[in-house]
Protein backbone atom coordinates (compact mmCIF):
# COMPACT_ATOMS: atom_id res chain seq x y z
CA UNK A 1 0.00 0.00 0.00
CA UNK A 2 3.07 2.54 -0.94
CA UNK A 3 4.72 4.01 -3.62
CA UNK A 4 8.25 4.98 -5.19
CA UNK A 5 8.70 8.31 -6.53
CA UNK A 6 12.36 9.90 -7.95
CA UNK A 7 13.04 13.47 -6.02
CA UNK A 8 13.80 15.68 -8.67
CA UNK A 9 17.64 16.23 -9.22
CA UNK A 10 18.62 13.61 -6.99
CA UNK A 11 17.81 10.12 -8.26
CA UNK A 12 17.21 8.85 -4.95
CA UNK A 13 13.76 6.94 -4.65
CA UNK A 14 11.33 8.23 -2.04
CA UNK A 15 8.74 6.00 -0.38
CA UNK A 16 5.07 7.54 -0.57
CA UNK A 17 2.35 6.13 2.14
CA UNK A 18 -0.85 5.20 0.05
CA UNK A 19 -3.69 7.11 1.22
CA UNK A 20 -6.97 5.41 0.70
CA UNK A 21 -9.29 7.96 2.05
CA UNK A 22 -8.34 10.60 -0.01
CA UNK A 23 -9.78 8.26 -3.39
CA UNK A 24 -13.20 9.22 -4.81
CA UNK A 25 -14.01 5.15 -4.48
CA UNK A 26 -12.71 4.79 -1.08
CA UNK A 27 -15.06 8.18 -0.39
CA UNK A 28 -17.98 6.66 -1.85
CA UNK A 29 -17.84 3.56 -0.26
CA UNK A 30 -17.34 4.72 3.25
CA UNK A 31 -20.87 6.92 2.95
CA UNK A 32 -22.94 4.16 1.18
CA UNK A 33 -21.75 1.23 2.14
CA UNK A 34 -23.84 0.70 5.61
CA UNK A 35 -27.04 2.39 4.27
CA UNK A 36 -26.53 -0.08 0.96
CA UNK A 37 -25.85 -2.92 3.73
CA UNK A 38 -28.96 -2.12 5.43
CA UNK A 39 -31.54 -1.35 2.82
CA UNK A 40 -30.48 -5.27 1.75
CA UNK A 41 -31.24 -6.16 5.18
CA UNK A 42 -34.56 -4.42 5.12
CA UNK A 43 -35.79 -6.21 1.61
CA UNK A 44 -34.91 -9.49 3.26
CA UNK A 45 -31.77 -10.38 0.77
CA UNK A 46 -28.95 -9.41 3.25
CA UNK A 47 -25.49 -9.16 1.54
CA UNK A 48 -23.64 -12.44 1.52
CA UNK A 49 -20.97 -12.49 3.91
CA UNK A 50 -17.46 -12.75 1.79
CA UNK A 51 -19.20 -9.72 -0.23
CA UNK A 52 -19.45 -7.49 3.48
CA UNK A 53 -16.28 -9.07 3.89
CA UNK A 54 -14.79 -7.69 1.40
CA UNK A 55 -16.03 -4.17 2.11
CA UNK A 56 -14.86 -4.06 5.28
CA UNK A 57 -11.45 -5.27 4.48
CA UNK A 58 -11.05 -2.64 1.93
CA UNK A 59 -12.26 0.33 4.56
CA UNK A 60 -9.56 -0.50 6.93
CA UNK A 61 -6.84 -1.25 3.79
CA UNK A 62 -4.24 1.80 4.07
CA UNK A 63 -5.69 3.05 7.42
CA UNK A 64 -2.72 3.28 9.58
CA UNK A 65 -5.65 3.05 12.76
CA UNK A 66 -6.50 -0.38 11.76
CA UNK A 67 -2.51 -1.97 12.08
CA UNK A 68 0.96 -0.99 10.61
CA UNK A 69 4.32 -1.90 10.48
CA UNK A 70 6.75 0.37 11.83
CA UNK A 71 9.80 0.09 9.59
CA UNK A 72 13.42 1.17 10.18
CA UNK A 73 16.39 1.96 8.12
CA UNK A 74 19.36 0.02 9.66
CA UNK A 75 22.49 2.57 8.12
CA UNK A 76 20.37 6.07 9.20
CA UNK A 77 17.84 4.44 11.01
CA UNK A 78 14.91 6.63 9.45
CA UNK A 79 11.46 5.70 10.22
CA UNK A 80 8.58 5.24 7.82
CA UNK A 81 4.87 3.66 8.90
CA UNK A 82 3.66 1.42 6.62
CA UNK A 83 -0.21 0.31 6.92
CA UNK A 84 -1.85 -3.38 6.58
CA UNK A 85 -3.44 -4.39 3.13
CA UNK A 86 -6.34 -6.29 2.53
CA UNK A 87 -4.87 -8.49 0.23
CA UNK A 88 -8.76 -8.81 -1.74
CA UNK A 89 -9.25 -9.59 -5.20
CA UNK A 90 -12.07 -7.96 -5.25
CA UNK A 91 -12.08 -3.34 -6.12
CA UNK A 92 -9.83 -2.66 -3.92
CA UNK A 93 -6.97 -1.24 -7.14
CA UNK A 94 -3.79 -0.98 -4.98
CA UNK A 95 -3.56 -4.98 -3.84
CA UNK A 96 -5.16 -5.65 -6.87
CA UNK A 97 -2.70 -4.21 -8.94
CA UNK A 98 0.02 -5.71 -6.85
CA UNK A 99 -1.60 -8.66 -7.18
CA UNK A 100 -1.50 -8.44 -10.96
CA UNK A 101 2.17 -7.22 -10.81
CA UNK A 102 3.00 -10.21 -8.44
CA UNK A 103 1.32 -12.92 -10.96
CA UNK A 104 2.82 -11.33 -14.25
CA UNK A 105 6.25 -11.54 -12.36
CA UNK A 106 5.89 -15.16 -11.43
CA UNK A 107 4.74 -15.96 -14.93
CA UNK A 108 7.09 -14.42 -17.27
CA UNK A 109 10.55 -15.57 -14.39
CA UNK A 110 8.98 -18.79 -13.34
CA UNK A 111 6.33 -20.73 -15.58
CA UNK A 112 6.09 -19.32 -19.31
CA UNK A 113 8.83 -21.02 -21.43
CA UNK A 114 10.84 -18.75 -23.67
CA UNK A 115 9.06 -19.49 -26.66
CA UNK A 116 6.10 -17.37 -28.70
CA UNK A 117 2.68 -17.79 -26.64
CA UNK A 118 -0.65 -16.61 -28.13
CA UNK A 119 -4.01 -14.94 -26.40
CA UNK A 120 -7.20 -16.13 -27.07
CA UNK A 121 -9.85 -15.00 -25.37
CA UNK A 122 -13.67 -17.28 -24.91
CA UNK A 123 -16.66 -15.09 -24.16
CA UNK A 124 -19.41 -16.80 -22.81
CA UNK A 125 -22.94 -16.02 -24.51
CA UNK A 126 -25.01 -13.45 -22.93
CA UNK A 127 -27.63 -16.02 -21.82
CA UNK A 128 -25.57 -18.72 -20.61
CA UNK A 129 -23.33 -15.86 -18.18
CA UNK A 130 -25.85 -15.92 -15.42
CA UNK A 131 -25.70 -20.20 -15.11
CA UNK A 132 -21.80 -20.43 -15.06
CA UNK A 133 -21.25 -16.94 -13.01
CA UNK A 134 -23.62 -19.36 -10.45
CA UNK A 135 -22.20 -23.04 -10.84
CA UNK A 136 -18.28 -22.25 -10.50
CA UNK A 137 -18.00 -26.56 -11.64
CA UNK A 138 -19.93 -25.77 -15.18
CA UNK A 139 -17.41 -22.81 -15.52
CA UNK A 140 -14.42 -25.15 -14.64
CA UNK A 141 -15.39 -27.97 -17.11
CA UNK A 142 -16.32 -25.74 -19.98
CA UNK A 143 -13.09 -24.23 -19.51
CA UNK A 144 -11.60 -27.87 -19.75
CA UNK A 145 -14.02 -28.74 -22.78
CA UNK A 146 -12.29 -25.65 -25.10
CA UNK A 147 -9.28 -25.56 -23.60
CA UNK A 148 -9.18 -29.70 -24.89
CA UNK A 149 -10.44 -28.31 -28.17
CA UNK A 150 -7.75 -26.14 -28.88
CA UNK A 151 -4.97 -27.99 -27.61
CA UNK A 152 -6.42 -30.71 -30.39
CA UNK A 153 -6.25 -28.44 -32.81
CA UNK A 154 -2.66 -27.08 -32.28
CA UNK A 155 -1.35 -30.75 -32.05
CA UNK A 156 -3.06 -31.72 -35.37
CA UNK A 157 -2.44 -28.58 -37.11
CA UNK A 158 0.84 -29.53 -36.98
CA UNK A 159 0.79 -33.16 -38.23
CA UNK A 160 1.50 -34.57 -35.00
CA UNK A 161 -0.65 -36.87 -32.24
CA UNK A 162 -1.37 -36.52 -28.60
CA UNK A 163 1.37 -39.06 -27.95
CA UNK A 164 4.08 -37.23 -30.13
CA UNK A 165 3.03 -33.85 -29.29
CA UNK A 166 1.86 -31.27 -26.10
CA UNK A 167 1.34 -27.78 -25.85
CA UNK A 168 0.43 -25.48 -22.72
CA UNK A 169 -1.79 -23.28 -21.69
CA UNK A 170 -2.28 -20.03 -18.45
CA UNK A 171 -6.28 -18.91 -17.99
CA UNK A 172 -7.52 -16.42 -16.07
CA UNK A 173 -11.34 -16.42 -15.75
CA UNK A 174 -12.54 -12.91 -16.04
CA UNK A 175 -16.28 -12.47 -14.16
CA UNK A 176 -17.25 -8.72 -15.19
CA UNK A 177 -17.02 -6.23 -18.22
CA UNK A 178 -15.58 -2.62 -18.80
CA UNK A 179 -19.09 -1.04 -17.08
CA UNK A 180 -18.67 -3.74 -14.41
CA UNK A 181 -21.39 -5.90 -15.76
CA UNK A 182 -22.11 -9.51 -15.73
CA UNK A 183 -19.62 -10.51 -18.55
CA UNK A 184 -18.01 -14.49 -17.89
CA UNK A 185 -15.03 -14.76 -20.04
CA UNK A 186 -11.59 -16.79 -20.11
CA UNK A 187 -8.74 -15.15 -21.08
CA UNK A 188 -6.28 -18.14 -22.61
CA UNK A 189 -2.37 -17.77 -23.27
CA UNK A 190 -1.25 -20.09 -24.89
CA UNK A 191 1.79 -21.56 -26.70
CA UNK A 192 1.72 -20.94 -30.02
CA UNK A 193 2.86 -24.06 -30.87
CA UNK A 194 3.66 -27.89 -29.32
CA UNK A 195 6.37 -29.44 -27.80
CA UNK A 196 7.74 -32.66 -29.70
CA UNK A 197 8.94 -35.61 -27.31
CA UNK A 198 11.46 -38.01 -28.88
CA UNK A 199 13.30 -41.23 -28.22
CA UNK A 200 14.84 -38.96 -25.20
CA UNK A 201 11.79 -37.48 -23.23
CA UNK A 202 14.41 -35.33 -22.18
CA UNK A 203 15.27 -33.39 -25.05
CA UNK A 204 11.92 -31.54 -25.91
CA UNK A 205 11.76 -29.83 -29.49
CA UNK A 206 9.43 -27.01 -29.54
CA UNK A 207 7.63 -26.51 -32.98
CA UNK A 208 5.60 -23.44 -34.00
CA UNK A 209 1.99 -23.67 -35.26
CA UNK A 210 0.87 -21.20 -38.14
CA UNK A 211 -1.44 -19.06 -37.02
CA UNK A 212 -5.40 -19.87 -38.04
CA UNK A 213 -7.25 -17.59 -41.04
CA UNK A 214 -10.66 -16.72 -40.61
CA UNK A 215 -11.72 -19.78 -42.22
CA UNK A 216 -10.09 -22.04 -39.56
CA UNK A 217 -10.83 -19.97 -36.83
CA UNK A 218 -14.69 -19.71 -37.54
CA UNK A 219 -14.34 -23.94 -37.38
CA UNK A 220 -12.34 -23.51 -33.98
CA UNK A 221 -15.11 -21.50 -32.06
CA UNK A 222 -18.29 -23.63 -34.06
CA UNK A 223 -16.44 -26.70 -32.69
CA UNK A 224 -16.26 -25.42 -28.87
CA UNK A 225 -19.71 -23.69 -28.95
CA UNK A 226 -21.18 -27.50 -30.32
CA UNK A 227 -19.40 -29.37 -27.67
CA UNK A 228 -20.03 -26.73 -25.12
CA UNK A 229 -23.42 -26.94 -25.78
CA UNK A 230 -24.03 -31.00 -25.85
CA UNK A 231 -22.16 -30.47 -22.28
CA UNK A 232 -24.90 -28.67 -20.88
CA UNK A 233 -27.63 -30.24 -22.13
CA UNK A 234 -26.18 -33.71 -21.00
CA UNK A 235 -25.73 -32.07 -17.45
CA UNK A 236 -29.15 -31.47 -17.58
CA UNK A 237 -28.34 -27.28 -17.20
CA UNK A 238 -29.93 -26.52 -21.14
CA UNK A 239 -32.91 -27.87 -23.20
CA UNK A 240 -32.45 -28.22 -26.68
CA UNK A 241 -35.81 -27.96 -29.15
CA UNK A 242 -36.54 -27.14 -32.72
CA UNK A 243 -36.71 -23.17 -31.38
CA UNK A 244 -33.75 -22.90 -29.26
CA UNK A 245 -30.92 -25.15 -30.89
Amino acid sequence: MSSLSTQPGSGLLRYERHRPETMLLYQLVEQYYPQFRELMVQQETPLPGYIQQEFEAYLKCGRLEYGFLRVRCESCHHEKLAAFSCKKRGFCHSCGARRMVDSAALLTDEVLPKVPLRQRVLSVPFQLRFLVASYPELMGRALGIAYRTIATWLVYRGGFTHSSARTGVVTFIQRFGSALNLNVHFHILFLDGVYITGLDESKQLFRRIRAPDQAALQALVSTIASRLARFLVKEGSLEQDVENS
